[in-house]
């Protein structure tokens, strides 16, 4: 039965101070006869924080097997920490925006008793495509990753040589900052802030865009999604450069590196409450003054 798996609240500490949001929602929760644990953000936080007295807390890869949601508490970045975790269970998400644009959360810090319809009259689920990312040098996988929003290629403060290819076609070549390789989710993010073109979140799409390219034919391409889409690193500018999933570790790369990347057979699954469409969170979230 759903009722008896477990709602995991997962509050980003920095953002949810004293756990206040969290546990308001876990007395809601509770209310409605459902089992909640309490899974910290950031492993890290798992050795500072004072663990609130009324709430079951864990870390959230020993619960995500049995859980029926995972409510975040923060900004885009904490959306995405428990994309990524959930992403072998897909284990549904609802994000709660207390962060800054919060373009992944479904609900602002005013819209939380939404979250009593989500557990006694149901709720809507949107599927979002991944990208699965693997580093090649000298024709070796050397690293292999996965996202949600994106990958970016870019060079460390210097131009970098890139080749952008679609199945071993080639789409772009050109010398500059770097490349963001995005998902339909991942559009409104750096792809955009690099002049890319906003995807609806539920489309099927690799989106390739150029990041500050020296030349006027460099443009973004949206391609469907079961190209395979590389970057090779070109040897006339040999500068150090990097990739990086989801804004996480910076992995270096090399002049003759190849990043391969495909639609993932993972997704992400989010909790859909709101009236809200997407035009309307677009116009809210990108319209307003920074």
């Amino acid at each position: 039965m759903i009722d008896q798996k477990k709602i995991i609240l997962y509050p980003n500490a920095q953002r949810d101070v004293g756990f206040v949001t969290a546990r308001r929602v876990n007395e809601m929760l509770k209310k409605n006869a459902k089992r909640v644990v309490l899974c910290p953000a950031f492993d890290n936080e798992a050795t500072r924080f004072v663990p609130p007295p009324d709430i079951e807390t864990a870390m959230i890869n020993d619960e995500l097997k049995s859980a029926e949601m995972i409510i975040t508490f923060g900004g885009d970045g904490t959306v995405l920490r428990a994309a990524r975790a959930a992403a072998d269970t897909e284990t549904p998400i609802l994000g709660i925006n207390l962060g800054g644009k919060g373009f992944l959360a479904e609900l602002e810090f005013g819209d939380i008793a939404l979250i009593e319809k989500a557990v006694t009259s149901g709720y809507d689920i949107e599927n979002r495509m991944m990208l699965d990312i693997e580093l090649l040098r000298d024709g070796m996988a050397i690293s292999r990753n996965f996202a949600l929003n994106d990958v970016v290629i870019k060079g460390d403060n210097k131009v970098i040589e890139l080749i952008l290819s679609g199945d071993d076609q080639v789409i772009s070549h050109f010398s500059g900052d770097g490349a963001v390789i995005a998902t339909p989710t991942g559009s409104t993010a750096y792809s955009m802030a690099a002049g890319g073109p906003i995807v609806e979140p539920a489309a099927s799409n690799i989106i390739v865009t150029p990041i500050c390219a020296h030349t006027l034919e460099a443009k973004s391409f949206v391609l469907v999604s079961d190209r395979c889409v590389s970057v090779e690193i070109g040897y006339r500018k040999r500068n150090p450069a990097y990739m990086s999933a989801d804004g996480g570790q910076h992995i270096g790369i090399l002049s003759g590196d190849r990043i391969d990347v495909r639609k993932s057979a993972r997704c992400a699954r989010f909790v859909r409450l709101s009236k809200r469409n997407f035009y309307e969170k677009v116009s809210e979230k990108l319209g307003e003054r920074p």
